[in-house]
């Protein structure tokens, strides 16, 4: 592949570039998975509802007692009520308690919203087939705006299409470089359905004469008779029956490509825990009655109310009077029967955009330029709701295909509106299946992987559309350049000993695991590969439900963006887990001030009572902490290497430099410390100027944290960022 090469070099620059495993008696990140209590099948099914005043504001404080549930219009208990913030820490167990438990797990009703240090999973799904260029450039900029100015700091949002042009940067991710990537893959796919006969027909109206439209009808027909001397009336409208049957076709293939688009896309998202946000933009669409669109449509609101999506479809054309405009060719009609039967045209097409937002809790956004405020109105709706759950009748726990209907109301508000599903079926449907004739599109989200991984389990899972999360992986990407000006990619990953299977042999606790690897440019095609199977040895003081075994892998790159994806399986218990990042290597050039990744990690033992922070060889002996978790009160070591400084004029002759720190939670900074001068004293090439630093934790309450590390060349006037996320727990 273009712009990956692996190299035998040997680097002993920094100890994260280490290709051996360590074993190390270290507290085991994360918490075990919830998969197994998730599939757990219970008796309780669990809708989401929102509540808002007349203000569009959420009504809070609202208990049990206050709603009234319908299920196929027959009243229900409530036996599970919860109010939950979406994006919280605590959402995932609270929608686990509703499917496995009756009772609440917290008392209070109306406790106030927690720091979103868990983030959102947002989707925007473009529909590229039925949207004009404007309606496509409109699109870009609201989703562009988005990702700039209301994206939060842990959300991870990812953007899809209709057409899948956008291929392999299809993914979830937290990565803004990433996603407008993905934004410019977005090309204008001309849409159009009409035939070369006269007078010209249009999609509509095909539609409108295949329901039985007598004006639209006896208009063609009468044209068609009129232009062929001697052709019966019963003639003509055959003809005109069979137009319109064929555009009809041929609109139905894009439709279908659209429809399954999406049912794909909240399909998947059952995997992922807690509420999910879809933006559905499109410029409409026509539903054929006659090929069973609607009830398609019925089923992907229904694996919505099973995958946790919300739907919000945004009309891409804005502000429109439902007229064709001049540069659209369209019948002459004197007599106004086009017109008049035209005059529901611009509802129709937005009829399944309606229908998906309304049936699954969210509301469309149509006939408004400013296509930004649906999104904004959407983020405020969905950030707090209420879950409700039931038992079902006895039969709605065989298999059928019966659709349930939802009615939710607060008793004694009717001024009060609610927004809940309107039903679910009792077993998932089947996948929407696109026109055969479509073309075959890309699959952006599941990379080809080298045979020897691809045929295996664990590189399966590694290829997977969501991460694995038997097995908790950390994953840490950092590059530097190397001496010889080569961009060099350490990819360290760790594996909790506790999710091992130890077991005795010749008298030695002894487990093993599968690591492996695979590396991918932003085409998702493959350029580097490992799979290596690890036996660790437990230490004599070894703990249970300690420790953790470290694997790294060195690889040079040349500029670009790129994914790593790992995975470790367990040979005993099969239990697999799977992890993947983004990161760009810049294209630097020799005058522009850069910098490398930066580097995490935790102040060396030998370190412990030396000024570590102006100790700049302190940044090639980091002791690397690869999940990025810290203990309250404890320090954070990182380090930084600093390219292409300027230096000053004869006789000083050198650079000067300055850093600053600034450390942010929920997009809000909480920690700034002023400029700091970056000494270069012993450094022998200037040109790759190493900083190490060392920053209190004391005082910050747990959660989810960025620390952005500027460097500013006060003699080039240049400057350059990173970041780098972490976690005090």
């Amino acid at each position: 592949m273009p712009g990956i090469s692996r190299t035998a070099t040997t680097c002993v620059l920094l100890c994260v570039l280490i290709s051996a495993p360590v074993f190390a008696q270290t507290p085991a990140g994360g918490k075990r998975d919830q998969t197994d209590v998730l599939r757990v099948f219970t008796e309780l099914v669990q809708t989401d509802v929102m509540v808002f005043d007349k203000d569009g504001h959420f009504v809070d404080g609202l208990k049990k007692e206050d709603f009234e549930l319908r299920i196929d219009g027959q009243p229900k208990p409530i036996d599970f009520f919860e109010r939950i913030i979406a994006g919280s820490a605590n959402e995932e167990s609270q929608l686990a308690a509703a499917r496995g438990s009756s009772k609440r797990t917290d008392t209070s009703d109306t406790a106030g919203p927690v720091p979103l240090d868990r983030g959102r999973p947002i989707f925007f799904y473009l529909d590229d087939l039925h949207m004009d260029l404007a309606g496509l450039n409109a699109a870009r900029k609201v989703v562009s705006e988005f990702v700039d100015k209301q994206m939060a700091q842990n959300d991870e949002v990812a953007i899809t299409s209709a057409s899948g042009q956008i291929g392999f940067l299809q993914q979830l991710t937290d990565n803004k470089t990433v996603l407008h990537a993905a934004l410019e893959r977005l090309k204008f796919r001309p849409y159009s359905v009409r035939d070369l006969d006269r007078p010209p027909m249009t999609e509509y109206q095909s539609l409108q004469i295949e329901r039985g439209d007598r004006d639209t009808n006896d208009f063609f027909v009468e044209q068609t008779v009129a232009q062929n001397p001697g052709m019966s009336r019963e003639q003509a409208e055959t003809v005109v029956h069979s137009r319109a049957r064929m555009m009809l076709q041929q609109a139905e293939v894009a439709t279908m490509a659209t429809i399954s688009g999406l049912d794909s896309l909240v399909r998947s998202a059952n995997k992922l825990a807690g509420r999910k946000l879809v933006f559905f933009i499109s410029g409409g669409f026509f539903l054929n009655p006659e090929e069973g669109s609607m009830s398609r449509v019925q089923r992907i609101t229904s694996l919505a109310a099973r995958s946790g999506v919300v739907i919000y479809s945004i009309d891409a054309r804005g502000l429109a009077t439902g007229l064709p405009d001049a540069a659209t060719e369209s019948a002459f009609d004197v007599s106004g029967r086009l017109a008049r039967s035209s005059m529901g045209e611009m509802a129709a097409s937005q009829d399944a955009m309606n229908a998906l937002a309304r049936d699954t809790g969210g509301r469309p956004t149509f006939n408004t330029n400013a296509l930004g405020s649906g999104l904004t109105r959407a983020l405020k709706e969905t950030s707090a709701y209420y879950l409700l759950a039931w038992k079902p009748e006895r039969e709605t726990q065989h298999a059928s295909s019966k659709f349930h209907r939802i009615e939710v109301k607060v008793v004694g508000r009717p001024q009060l509106v609610v927004h809940v599903r309107r039903g679910f079926y009792d077993v998932e449907p089947e996948p929407v299946a696109a026109k055969s004739s479509k073309p075959k599109q890309p699959e952006g989200n599941k990379p080809a992987a080298p045979d020897k991984l691809a045929d295996s389990e664990l590189g399966q899972k590694i290829r997977g559309t969501f991460p694995e999360h038997a097995i908790p992986i950390s994953l840490n990407l950092t590059y530097v350049n190397s001496s010889d000006k080569k961009w060099l990619l350490s990819t360290m990953m760790e594996v909790p000993s506790a999710f091992l299977t130890f077991e005795t042999v010749d008298g030695k606790q002894v487990a093993a695991v599968e690591v492996a690897g695979v590396f991918f440019n932003d085409r998702g095609q493959s350029g580097g590969s490992f799979n290596k199977k690890l036996t660790l040895e437990a230490q004599p003081d070894y703990v249970s439900g300690r420790g953790s075994v470290r694997y790294s892998y060195p690889l040079f790159l040349q500029p670009g963006m790129y994914q790593v994806r790992v995975g470790a399986r367990d040979p005993k218990s099969g239990r697999i887990g799977s992890a993947n990042g983004w990161i760009e290597i810049p294209n630097l050039k020799p005058t522009e001030l850069g910098m490398s990744s930066v580097l995490i990690g935790v102040p060396p033992a030998a370190a412990a009572n030396s000024n570590s922070a102006t100790n700049q060889t302190a940044a090639s002996s980091l002791e690397v902490n690869v999940s990025h978790r810290f203990q309250r009160d404890s320090n954070l070591r990182f380090a930084i290497f600093v390219y292409n400084a300027g230096a000053a004029p004869a006789p000083d002759s050198k650079p000067d430099l300055a850093l600053q720190l600034l450390m942010v939670r929920d997009d809000q900074p909480v920690v700034t410390i002023p400029l700091k001068k970056i000494s270069v004293d012993g450094v022998t090439d200037l040109s790759r100027i190493p900083y190490a630093g060392e920053v209190p934790l004391a005082g910050l309450p747990a959660g989810r944290y960025i620390l952005k590390v500027t460097v500013i060349d006060r003699i080039s006037k240049q400057s350059a960022s990173q970041e780098a996320r972490f976690e005090i727990e």
